[in-house]
This record gives structure tokens, C-alpha cells and sequence, in this order.
């Protein structure tokens, strides 16, 4: 299949489009570094397009109707949108599906520590990292401090630009012969990336005076106690925002670009879409990066607890109708695969991967080794969903997460495929995937955006 940038094709007034809306992703990034803050600022761009919380219409018992946009918040974690369409919702819908985790390190309950005039916080990376890649660059907190009189306190270090930052510390080169021997997932060890949160003494203490001083700041700052580190959630992120890269600026650098590339071009679809036939649904879910797991992961039944709210409010439900629906469904997973890197060619296909700027990438199946734990994509539902994309003049192109047996990963797919709906992997190519900075193609963005509003309008 022949490969074309599809930068060839556009004008002026396309080219303006796709900075608008990678202008508009680069904000969504900024403020939603966490699973928490991108529902919030979801919820801020829904509202401001006419969407109303489910809660409103159960709470007044009020009936959805054709052309009603409403969204179902889940735990502050994850987030459903959808649009009621005028066809029978027994008929099945058109799904998106992304999730808002990212890679991480994770602050742990009883984290505080002092060693030898430094204090840290302990913690615990989350999801797949290569672990020295975490090591001196600068972090931010963000995260919660849930106090047990019911206050919950949002807080974040290191994004002020003229705050303090905090840090994993390396070992320096000239003593790191030993520690460069090592194979690279050993090089540092998940316990070594404690965080180093300052090396101040308080006056008048004379035992871990340090950590007292970080503990007064926060008592001053967040009207927190050492023992409230047990009800906060605290995330380490690369400090910073994203960045246009490239001299040609025709990519954007950031952090979070997985999957939070597809959440974002998923809702600006849904946000940009009026008038559906079959009802849409946007799904932004957490825990992806650890199996999809708890309450706020697509292992939960919130997805389907929701769609028999929305049958309940159409005044007719019954089990066998929320079951036909979501048989009845499609669904593009939207999640992000490997760009092609010629620089690390051995491990890549080059007829069976996806290119920066080549446009919106479906992988028929993700998975390891021969395939396991993958979602399979029937060949019927893919030449469906290929006819919309040629339809509506979308670049497309598919893609493999690697060669055979170098590797591989796993999506949301399988698990909606347990419905028994159609399902398909799809999304925006990426390079340094889980790295601290990834790096997308604005232009992938654009035609993948326009993708997925083209799904859920004929699909």
C-alpha cells in the first residue's frame, strides 16, 4: 500500500484548522495531567457545548429525547458523553473509547523519609516505564488531599514557573561504572525513584528537621498533616508544557500523549457533532495502563450501569434491550500506536507500521507473541469502517506494535468486545510511546479527529 504524507493534500484553510485544534489539545494537555484534572476539564468543554450531567434528568425524572447531549461523571476518574439519536437505541451505538491514564509515578500512603539531611517522598511507578528515564528531570505533584471531614484539596508542585520543581536523583557518570554494566531495566531500580522534596532544616528540631520543614509547609500551605497522606492521591509528572516540536513545528512534544492524544480527538469529535441518527458515546476511562481494573477502569460495569440509565430515561427499559444495544454497537478503540523510528529499525516492520504524518492508524489487532489478549477485528466491520473513512476523505493507514515477537500491548478493545460488539483498534501514531515526552504529528491529530467524528455520524 502506498504511503503518502498527507500534509500534500491540505490548503490554507485546512492548515489553519489543524492549528486551532492542536492549539486547542496543547491546553487540554496543560491542564489535564492526571485522570482527575482531564475529566474536570472534559466536563468544563462539555457543559460549555450544551452537554447537562445524567444526574440532572434522573434526579427530575426528566425523559431524554433525540438530540439531548449529556455526560455521566464516574468517581472523578473516568467519564461518559453521549448524544441521544433519533434511531431506536435497541439498534445499537457508535462508540469512542479512550483512557485518560498515563504512566507515573505514584506517591505512596506513608511516604516521608529523611536520609542523611535529605527528605523524600517514597514511591511507586504505575504502568510500564523504563524506570532511568524517570531520573533527573524535573516532576511535578498533582493529585488530592482528602481529609476525613469531608474536604478534598487539590494541589500541585512544580508547574508555577517560578515555583520549585522536585526530582529523581542519578547517579553521576563518574561513579557509574558499575551502574552502566547493568542491563537498562536494572540500571535503576523502581525503589531508588524516590522523589527529593528538600533539604532545609526546621529551627529548634533536631530529628529529621527536614522532613519536619517539608511538613510545615505543606500544614501552611494545604492544611495538611503527615497522616493525610493516607487519604491523598499524589501523581509525578514531567513538570512542564507541551511544546510545538520541530523547526517546521509540525509535531507537538508533551507528556500523557498516550492515550490522551485520542481522548482529546475524541471528545473535540463528540463536541463538534450534532444531529446523530444512532447515539453517540464518548468513553474517557482510567487504569488502562494497569489492566483496565477498579471502579474507574473498563473492567467496571460504570459503562453499562450508564447506557441502562439512558434506556431507563427513554422510558422503556428492560434487560434484554440494554443487552441488544450493546451487541447491536460499534466501537472504534481509540488508542495510539507505534510511530515507525528508522532509527530503531530491527524492531519495527516496515510494511506493517504506521508513519508520522501518513494520518489516522488502525491496527486490526494489538496483543503479544501470537496474539494474546488481543481484540481481532472482523474483516466485514473493517471494509464498514474503511468505506466511511474513504467517504469522508480521511487519511488512513494501519499498523503493528512491532515486529512478531518483539513485543506488543493490549487496549480497552477486548473488553467491549465482550459485548459481542464490533470493535477496532484505532488512533495516532506516536514516538517515545511511555516515555516522559512523547511526540505526535499535528496533522495525524487533525485527520484523526475528523475520523472519528465521521464514525460516529455513519457508522
Amino acid at each position: 500500500m502506498e504511503r503518502v504524507s498527507a500534509w500534500k493534500k491540505y490548503k490554507n484553510k485546512q492548515i489553519k484548522e489543524i492549528e486551532s485544534l492542536c492549539k486547542a489539545y496543547k491546553d487540554f494537555l496543560n491542564e489535564g495531567k492526571t485522570e482527575r484534572e482531564c475529566v474536570k476539564v472534559s466536563i468544563k468543554l462539555a457543559e460549555a457545548a450544551g452537554y447537562r450531567n445524567i444526574k440532572e434528568y434522573i434526579e427530575k425524572g426528566k425523559s431524554l429525547t433525540p438530540g439531548d447531549k449529556i455526560y455521566a461523571p464516574n468517581m472523578g476518574k473516568s467519564l461518559a458523553l453521549f448524544i441521544i439519536g433519533t434511531e431506536n437505541i435497541e439498534n445499537g451505538m457508535n462508540i469512542l473509547g479512550a483512557h485518560i491514564d498515563s504512566p507515573r509515578l505514584d506517591v505512596k500512603q506513608n511516604p516521608m523519609l529523611e536520609k542523611e539531611g535529605l527528605a523524600y517522598f517514597d514511591t511507586h511507578y504505575y504502568g510500564g516505564i523504563k524506570k532511568y528515564q524517570w531520573a533527573a528531570t524535573p516532576l511535578a505533584i498533582h493529585g488530592v488531599v482528602a481529609k476525613t471531614n469531608g474536604e478534598v484539596t487539590e494541589v500541585v508542585i512544580g508547574e508555577d514557573k517560578k515555583g520549585p520543581v522536585v526530582f529523581v536523583s542519578d547517579l553521576l557518570v563518574h561513579l557509574a561504572g558499575e551502574q552502566m554494566d547493568k542491563k537498562a531495566a536494572k540500571a535503576v531500580e523502581g525503589e531508588n525513584l524516590d522523589i527529593i522534596v528538600g533539604t532545609k532544616p526546621l529551627s529548634g528540631e533536631e530529628k529529621d528537621a527536614v522532613k519536619a520543614n517539608i511538613l510545615k509547609i505543606l500544614k501552611k500551605k494545604y492544611d495538611m498533616d503527615e497522616a493525610d497522606f493516607i487519604s491523598a492521591e499524589f501523581e509525578l509528572v514531567p513538570a512542564g508544557r507541551a511544546r510545538d516540536a520541530g523547526i517546521d513545528e509540525s509535531m507537538i512534544m508533551a507528556y500523557g500523549q498516550d492515550d490522551r492524544v485520542c481522548a482529546y480527538t475524541s471528545l473535540a469529535a463528540m463536541l463538534k457533532t450534532d444531529g446523530v441518527k444512532k447515539t453517540a458515546c464518548c468513553l474517557l476511562v482510567d487504569k488502562e495502563e494497569i489492566g483496565s481494573v477498579g471502579a474507574t477502569g473498563m473492567m467496571s460495569r460504570f459503562f453499562e450501569n450508564t447506557v441502562a440509565e439512558i434506556i431507563n430515561l427513554m422510558g422503556d427499559y428492560s434487560e434484554i434491550k440494554l443487552r441488544r444495544c450493546l451487541a447491536a454497537s460499534k466501537m472504534l478503540s481509540s488508542d495510539v500506536s507505534a510511530a515507525y523510528d528508522p532509527i530503531y529499525w530491527p524492531y519495527f516492520e516496515k510494511n506493517s507500521s504506521a508513519y508520522m504524518g501518513n494520518g489516522m492508524v488502525f491496527n486490526k489487532f494489538t496483543g503479544v507473541n501470537g496474539k494474546y489478549n488481543s481484540n481481532d477485528a472482523n474483516a466485514e466491520y473493517i471494509a464498514k469502517v474503511r468505506k466511511i473513512m474513504e467517504e469522508n476523505d480521511i487519511s488512513i493507514q494501519t499498523g503493528e506494535l512491532g515486529r512478531v515477537d518483539a513485543g506488543g500491548g493490549g487496549t480497552i478493545a477486548y473488553i467491549l468486545a465482550l459485548y459481542d460488539m464490533e470493535v477496532i483498534d484505532c488512533g495516532v501514531p506516536v514516538l517515545n510511546m511511555h516515555a516522559p515526552y512523547e511526540v505526535t504529528c499535528k496533522e495525524d491529530i487533525y485527520e484523526t479527529m475528523k475520523g472519528y467524528k465521521a464514525f460516529i455520524k455513519n457508522a
